[in-house]
């Protein structure tokens, strides 16, 4: 059985949309790409190794626009990521045909065509997948309770507009703590795990 964890740089109010640059995915005409950029590093010894875990290699599972974009960016960067060539990706597409993928310039890229591929593909021996982006596929993965680790790189930023995280439908659970780092500059680094069921009670009883 193999570990789906969701990474995800995102904003208070759960947007995860184009973190990285102003051209990134401008869909919905949404008009604040790259609001992480202006964070910057911020030489935090405790941060810097908790990125290096998220980017450690793994296989990867991304929606067909997350595909696109990093299909287009990484193979021309790759030394900023390694291990980022090397690593199987997975597209979950619709709309995508296998060829397409197959021919992709970014090697060892194979194509699903639904969650119930995911899960048999979640059933196989192998690596973690890791996901970024891919907020269609991530909402439809914890409907279906398919999540096991969230890591969310919270800015403090409100933007009111933008593809987010979590939608109505998600699957009800609770998640615990693995690790988590506050960078100088205001951003939580946050490791869950998946932890169980939802309890609730009455404060003060």
């Amino acid at each position: 059985m193999r570990k789906i964890v969701a990474q995800e740089f995102i904003t208070l109010d759960g947007v995860i949309q184009a973190p990285g640059g102003r051209e990134e995915d401008t869909s919905q005409n949404f008009p604040f790409g790259g609001w992480t950029a202006p964070f910057g590093g911020n030489g935090d010894s405790r941060a810097s190794q908790f990125m290096s875990n998220v980017l450690a290699p793994a296989d990867l599972l991304l929606g067909r626009k997350t595909f696109e974009i990093f299909e287009g960016y990484w193979p021309d960067h790759a030394d900023n990521w390694p291990g980022v060539m090397d690593v199987t990706k997975y597209v979950v597409s619709t709309t995508l045909d296998e060829a397409r993928v197959a021919g992709s310039r970014w090697p060892n890229s194979n194509l699903l065509k639904s969650a119930d591929d995911v899960e048999a593909l979640k059933r196989s021996d192998g690596s973690q997948l890791k996901i970024w982006g891919s907020s269609v596929l991530v909402q439809s993965l914890l409907e279906r309770d398919l999540v096991d680790e969230l890591v969310l790189m919270t800015y403090p930023v409100v933007l009111g507009t933008g593809k987010r995280l979590f939608a109505e439908g998600a699957a009800p659970g609770t998640f615990g703590l693995l690790d988590g780092v506050v960078t100088s500059n205001g951003v939580y680094l946050a490791h869950y795990e998946r932890a169980g069921d939802v309890r609730t009670g009455t404060v003060g009883e």
